[in-house]
């Protein structure tokens, strides 16, 4: 309408992260700013006014994960180890959306090389949850979810290999996609398993969520995975938004992933009331049973061999093809010592991979085959169109303590795709995710189920500890 120009929205984000990321709550959700933002802005107001803009995300402020190659401004993967690495290419995704028109305000902080849940790092420190900043954020994406989540962009984007897109969405009230196995570009993303790695956006609303996968999805000859993608594309993920998407659909909420553990209940309480929700909106609700889902999911050992193994081979594979990178290999990693503690367990395992691993790494591969089929034959056995369940079974733990609870992998290790969207709050104000799972390339439905809901459940609310509005300043919906 004319009222707002882009200037003035870049303005506004970046006046935001000054006083609640560096001060107020200090949430410590940003790595780095664009100190081009504003002139970017100016370039773009100019363009629209001659051109007209080139859609929705013209001059629109995103921030994007410090796993992105960003030109102009570092890469370091949250780790103070590759302090100075800044690659001459943007990520696919990253070239996508600028190609879109969007400005890229900033890098978000995330867990040290995504390979943890809480976000912490040895770059930058921990991330804080803008809900209550004793708590952890969710990770590995966690600065993009707590950027979100304090406005301090529109939409962001983060990667997710077991959770890293779900679990800060369930953690900052957002929500957030996992899509199937190839639908949008590894290229350019600093890796943790090439088997499981895949990239998308965190967003305060569905809408915004389909605006950005628009703008992303699809194939990139710079990442053969995402051929599979071709032909399952809709022309618009927008085009299928319905308040009414929910009538007549069957959901199955998986009793595995529900109770596991006593200290499960509170979340599966607000569970409850998001399924009741869903019934209310139209959906059927089946109790689905997975006798040997533990087994299935879990039959590798860990639970987690295929990412251990991938990590060693595709960080080394990627610092070999960066020869500039200040470290060359996860040996030197782990010899420096200087990467957050965290991460140091799960360092060791990785390097620990050896030749004999091999048959044990291929075993657990083929197991994605299984895990895939058996989630397939039950929803059409019942006729299902998503399987519902906590996207985290914990709410968000105190800082620097282990965060446990984690629903990841059943989408992750199928390769189907899961969005996460708000399911409501605990009683001290913790917000809780609910998943749904989906066919491959159903994120269409995906998202109109995940619109619906929203229109009907509405528990979508701002940080109360980010404090009222400041006089002229926009509110989230403007």
């Amino acid at each position: 309408t004319g009222r707002l120009t882009s200037r003035t929205l870049t303005e506004y984000y970046l006046d935001r992260i000054e006083r609640y990321d560096q001060r107020g709550p200090a949430l410590n959700s940003m790595a780095f700013i664009n100190e081009n933002a504003l002139a970017e802005a100016d370039r773009l107001d100019s363009e629209r006014v001659a051109n007209g803009p080139r859609g929705p995300l013209h001059g629109i402020p995103v921030v994007v994960k410090d796993n992105f190659e960003t030109t102009g401004m570092p890469t370091t993967a949250g780790s103070r180890l590759l302090h100075g690495f800044q690659p001459d290419e943007d990520a696919h995704l990253v070239e996508r959306l600028r190609a879109a028109g969007a400005i890229i305000l900033g890098k978000t902080n995330m867990h040290e090389f995504a390979y943890g849940i809480t976000s912490e790092g040895s770059a930058f420190g921990a991330v804080k949850n803008p809900y209550d900043p004793t708590r952890n954020p969710g990770g590995s994406s966690g600065g993009t979810g707590a950027a979100v989540a304090a406005n301090f962009a529109a939409v962001g984007m983060g990667s997710d290999t077991c959770g890293s897109i779900r679990i800060p969405a369930a953690h900052n009230n957002l929500v957030g996609l996992r899509g199937t196995q190839g639908l949008s570009s590894r290229r350019g993303i600093v890796p943790l398993s090439h088997t499981q790695d895949i990239a998308g956006p965190i967003a305060r609303g569905v809408s915004d969520l389909a605006v950005v996968l628009d703008a992303t999805v699809g194939f990139d000859a710079g990442d053969p995975q995402t051929a599979q993608s071709v032909g399952n594309l809709p022309a618009s993920y927008l085009d299928g938004l319905s308040p009414g998407a929910l009538q007549g659909k069957r959901i199955g909420v998986v009793e595995e992933l529900l109770l596991v553990d006593h200290e499960d209940s509170e979340v599966v309480a607000v569970i409850g009331q998001a399924t009741a929700e869903l019934a209310a909106a139209g959906a059927e609700l089946v109790r689905v049973r997975f006798p040997n889902l533990d087994v299935v999911v879990n039959a590798e050992p860990t639970g987690f061999f295929v990412l251990a193994h991938d990590f060693k081979t595709d960080i080394n594979a990627y610092l070999a093809a960066h020869p500039d990178a200040p470290v060359k290999s996860l040996t030197e990693i782990l010899a420096s010592g200087k990467y957050n503690p965290s991460i140091d367990q799960v360092l060791r395992v990785s390097e620990s991979m050896t030749e004999e691993s091999e048959a044990v790494y291929r075993s657990a591969l083929a197991q994605r085959k299984v895990i895939r089929e058996a989630v397939l034959a039950a929803m059409a056995e019942q006729n299902l169109d998503a399987l519902a369940y906590p996207t985290i079974r914990r709410k968000a733990a105190p800082l620097y303590q282990p965060q446990d609870g984690s629903n990841c992998q059943l989408s992750a290790k199928s390769g189907l795709p899961a969005i996460s969207m708000p399911a409501g709050f605990t009683e001290d104000g913790l917000p809780i995710g609910i998943e749904l799972l989906g066919r491959a390339w159903s994120e269409p439905e995906l998202l109109a189920m995940a619109y619906a809901f929203e229109q009907l459940a509405g528990h979508r609310l701002p940080p109360p500890l980010l404090g009222p509005r400041m006089p002229g300043e926009l509110s989230e919906e403007e």
